[in-house]
Order: C-alpha cells, then structure tokens, then sequence
C-alpha cells in the first residue's frame, strides 16, 4: 500500500515538473497565476472599442442630420450644353454625398432680372447653402448680403461673384480664367508666329467676347489679350488693342491689331455678325472665340465666307458638337476645354463641406487645350462635352 502511495506521489510530481517544462518553452518564465488575468483585461477593453465605434456613428448620423433641404445652384443659363455638363457633375456629387440638389438658371445669360429672381426664391426656401454663377453680382448684391446676414453658405462656381462683400462667399469651385485665355493665347501665338514675323504690313488677331459684364468671359479676353501682346512685344512688335473700350489700348501705326468685337446683346444672330466683319477684314489672320457662344458664333459667321482653317486660324474655348466638329475637320486649329463636370462636382462638395462647418477654399477646376490630334485622349475625351 505504501508502495502504491509512493508511485502516485512520484507520478504526480513529474507531471508537475513536465507542465513546468513546457510553460518555460513557449518563451515566457512566469509563473501561471501571472498570465491568467490577460482575458480578465481584454474583457475591460471591449466596452472601449463599442463606445468609439457608437461616438462614430453618432458623428456621422449627426452630420447627415445637418443637411436638411435641397442645395439650391443657380448658373447663369441652361441654354449652354456646358450647363448641362455642370450640372451632371453637380448631380454625381449630391448622389455621393446624400444630398438634395435645385439646379436653375435663366432662359438666356443677359436675362439678369430672372436670375435675380431665382437667387430670391432660393433664399426664400431656407437652403442650408447656396451656389451661384453670378451673371451681374451688382443686380444680386441685397440678396446676397440677406444670404450673408443668414448665416447661408454661398458657393461660387464658373465666374463665381465677383465684387461680393467680403465674406459673403465661401469658396470658388471655378476655371482659373484667365490662366485658360493665357493658355490659349500660348497656343495660337506658335501658330501664327511665322505669319506675323513676316508679314509686310499690320496685321489683324480677332478676339471675340460673348460680353463685357460677366467675370469669366472677361477674364477668357484679358488673359488672351494680355499674353498675346506680351508674346508679340518680347518679338519686337507694337500691339493697337481696339474695337472695345474694356480692352482698348489703341497705338497708332502698330503691326498688330488686337481687335475685340463684343455684341450689343447675348444673340447668336449678333455673336455671328461680329464674326463675319472680323472675316472679311483683309488683315485678319486669327480669331479667338472666348467661350462656347462665340466659338460658334465664329464657326456660324464662316458658314458662308469659307475663310476658317484656310486664310484664317480659328481658335475656340469650350466644347459642343459644333466646335468638337469644327476642330475635327480642321475649321478650327484648336480649343481649351475646362472641365464642366468637376465644376459642378466640386460646387457640390464644397457646399456639404461648408454645411458641415469644415474649412474650404478654392478650387481650380483646370483646363486643357485640345486639337484634332490630342482630342480622343483619354485625359482630355471626358471633358468635351456635347
């Protein structure tokens, strides 16, 4: 029996000293009272981890909750495809962000009245933010400061709002525009550099500018003014700037003439008029199109005269059918493309980002120039809109 005994205590003692061995082979030399509460404190950790993950989605159901109503843009026109190209952009962004979008604009770009009109009712609706292509920020100016009085967010996209009281608005999402008119002056400047050098008598660079009221287009005509005139001087040449007393710099006996043709009204009828005088004028050896409207003003006012892509260099700024043709066919030597889509995307985001109360700034929505040659990349296709 006490041999028996003997065996038992003998058997659990190596048993023991067996256990021990193998908790000093996994690499650890406490003792196992030591390594038990390790679940204990896992167990404390959790609660900690599911209050962070319910503050987050308190956060973000909160921040949701903040935007309550439809965002209200209004642009300065519809009748543009480059407004429907903005607000397919605007609509991408409100389907990411989860928000409600009222897209409006005017029957033309010189109803201003109407306009007005829209910006009213938008504010009349209580909108937890705005974003507004101003078409004449003087005519919007007591709206505005009632917006800004509000505590609303204003979003300037496109020309923005120029001369708004300071404050008033938020952040641009725009094209910078007169970089855009720089960038297109560099362009056509390599093409006509050779014309010029050697031309025996003054010659004529036409710019035509959809008006003179609206901060983009203007800043599309100075930017190509005031690079084409420097590109000519740094080449020895005197530059006459005329035709528009916004631009008119006027020298006489200079060997070129920078001549800016504005319409009396937003008409397509008057936008081609201006084009075919340009055309017909015997020193004429480029024309510039400013936007959309002009650049097919240019191609419309050729129709019969024939002179675009042969005598005369035509260049262009926007897209559409009729100027993507144009450039294809070789009517018009080129054109700069912004990018309408990231316009009204960026419009929207920066709207719910002001919303939310997070900081925002400008944003440059690029450009690039396009040609027959470059047009189906694949950097440049999404741009030209139809």
């Amino acid at each position: 029996m006490k041999k028996k005994l003997l065996s038992i205590a003998l058997g659990v003692a190596m048993v023991a000293s067996m256990l021990a061995g193998c908790g000093n082979s996994a690499g650890t030399s406490a003792p196992a009272e030591s390594a038990a509460p390790a679940p204990a404190e896992s167990k404390e950790e959790a609660p900690a981890a599911s209050a962070d993950a319910a503050e987050t989605i308190a956060d973000t159901a909160e921040a949701s909750a903040e935007i309550t109503g439809k965002i209200y843009l209004v642009s300065k026109g519809f009748q543009h495809q480059f407004w429907q190209a903005v607000l397919q952009g605007a609509n991408e962004a409100a389907e990411k962000y989860g928000v409600e979008i009222d897209f409006q604009g005017p029957d033309t770009e010189s109803d201003i009245a109407q306009q007005v009109q829209m910006l009213n009712n938008a504010f009349n609706n209580n909108p937890p933010a705005i974003g507004l292509a101003a078409l004449d920020t003087e005519a919007c100016l007591d709206t505005i400061k009632e917006i800004q009085k509000a505590g609303i967010p204003i979003i300037g996209f496109d020309s923005g709002v120029p001369g708004a009281p300071e404050g008033a608005i938020a952040a641009n999402a725009a094209t910078d525009n007169y970089a855009a008119g720089e960038l297109a002056a560099d362009e056509t400047y390599k093409l006509i550099k050779d014309k010029v050098a050697s031309a025996t008598g003054t010659v004529r660079i036409g710019v035509m500018n959809q008006e003179a009221n609206s901060e983009s287009i203007v800043q599309r005509g100075s930017g190509f003014v005031d690079k084409m005139k420097t590109l000519l001087e740094a080449d020895g040449k005197t530059v006459s700037v005329e035709g528009h007393d916004k631009w008119a710099n006027k020298v006489d006996g200079a060997d070129v003439i920078i001549d800016v043709a504005v319409p009396a009204s937003v008409s397509a009828d008057l936008s081609s008029v201006d084009a075919q005088n340009l055309l017909n004028k015997p020193d004429t050896i480029c024309i510039y199109g400013s936007n959309q409207f002009s650049g097919e003003g240019l191609i419309n006012g050729d129709a019969n005269i024939g002179k675009l892509g042969k005598d005369i260099i035509g260049v262009a700024f926007d897209s559409g059918v009729l100027i993507k043709t144009a450039v294809r066919d070789g009517k018009l030597a080129g054109a700069v493309t912004q990018d309408p889509l990231q316009i009204g995307y960026k419009t929207v985001e920066l709207c719910v980002k002001a919303i939310k109360g997070e900081p925002v700034s400008d944003v440059d929505t690029g450009c690039q120039w396009y040609t027959a040659e470059n047009m189906d990349d694949p950097k440049i296709a999404p741009n030209l809109y139809d």
